[in-house]
């Protein structure tokens, strides 16, 4: 049992001889007759009672030709589906992420795929670097967004994101009226430091500004914006993930004048003898590089 068969099953029902399903096909009418034959012997008996140039369903026809209609449908679906998996329409993107690029930047993100791709599947998961990789080589997630640079010889660089580090305060810090500010005046602060690791560049200006005696907290970029929305301390954030603070005036965002230009650097990352991206992945790494 095939997929002609079937087809020349369904249209000799809907043109009602084998003549009519013969033209309609485009085959001769022995190639017709050669399947149904062949579709017989498959269900085991007659479909069809033949009356001059007219025919009828058995009762096994009849009780045959909704199973032959769904599986008609089915095929078609599927056909179709290929089609729109093969341009980017349909089909499946997994990635995996880390927590403190899981925010404004990613979701904007995923909410311009979504509009131009809505029966494209998203699976986003949350996890460390290291575990990420694993999910990576696992098969679990197709795509993984990591700290950058990294070492690891597994993975192939799909995109390089580049933020920058902003000072946040909150509106209430003394300091929150000002444009930009020195070293020497956040040393004079008297306000903890909130340390989020990002990278070793921070780390030396944290260095710099630290003064002895003074609490320097080590927390997650989360905790941090939440104790600055607290009125507690100041830290160096990307703008992204405090971006609707911002925008409210509960925060504010501030130059450090004499220190360096701070960033967080992160890339997306496959795995780099895998298998080739699908269209849907090729059009989420698009949408990610132009947001």
């Amino acid at each position: 049992m095939d997929y002609e068969q079937l087809l020349t099953f369904e249209r000799i029902v809907r043109e009602g001889s084998f003549s009519k399903a013969a033209r309609s096909l485009n085959i001769a009418q022995p190639t017709i007759s050669a399947r149904i034959q062949a579709l017989e012997a498959a269900v085991g008996g007659a479909l069809f009672r033949r009356g001059g140039r007219s025919v009828s369903l058995t009762e096994r026809g009849a009780s045959f030709l909704p199973y032959a209609q769904q599986a008609l449908a089915i095929l078609a679906e599927g056909v179709e589906t290929a089609h729109l998996t093969q341009s980017g329409h349909r089909g499946r993107v997994t990635l995996a992420t880390m927590q403190s690029l899981s925010g404004n930047f990613l979701g904007s993100a995923i909410a311009s795929f979504y509009r131009a791709h809505p029966q494209v599947d998203l699976a986003v998961h949350i996890a460390h670097s290291h575990e990420i990789i694993a999910m990576l080589i696992d098969g679990i997630v197709k795509l993984g967004l990591i700290g950058y640079p990294f070492h690891n010889h597994n993975l192939r660089i799909l995109l390089r994101l580049r933020e920058s580090l902003d000072l946040i305060l909150p509106v209430t810090h003394p300091l929150a009226s000002q444009k930009e500010v020195t070293i020497e005046q956040l040393q004079r602060a008297g306000s903890p430091f909130l340390f989020a690791k990002w990278n070793a560049s921070i780390n030396l200006l944290m260095q710099q500004v630290a003064v002895p005696g003074q609490p320097l907290l080590e927390v997650p970029f989360n905790m941090a914006r939440h104790l600055l929305l607290e009125g507690i301390g100041m830290a160096f954030l990307t703008r992204a993930s405090v971006e609707e603070e911002l925008r409210t005036g509960r925060l504010v965002s501030m130059r450090v004048s004499d220190g360096p230009a701070l960033y967080r650097e992160s890339a997306l990352v496959c795995l780099a003898h895998g298998e080739l991206p699908s269209a849907a992945v090729r059009d989420f790494v698009h949408t990610l590089s132009t947001c």
